[in-house]
């Protein structure tokens, strides 16, 4: 019974670790790593232009 006991004392101890991690990470600042920019899509420096535009003027 004290293994049980233990068991689930250390189980609620970890829960509580990551709900407090959990919690600080959605405080911070959202900075924009490597990974983050290297995963957005490629964005347009100018838009497109439109139909009933010349295309000769751009």
């Amino acid at each position: 019974m004290n293994v049980l006991a233990l068991t689930i004392l250390i189980s609620v101890c970890l829960a509580a670790i990551f709900i407090v991690c959990f919690i600080g990470e959605l405080r911070k600042p959202h900075k924009r790593g490597i990974e983050h920019q290297a995963l957005m899509p490629l964005e347009d420096d100018a838009p497109a232009p439109s139909p009933t535009e010349d295309p000769s003027k751009i």
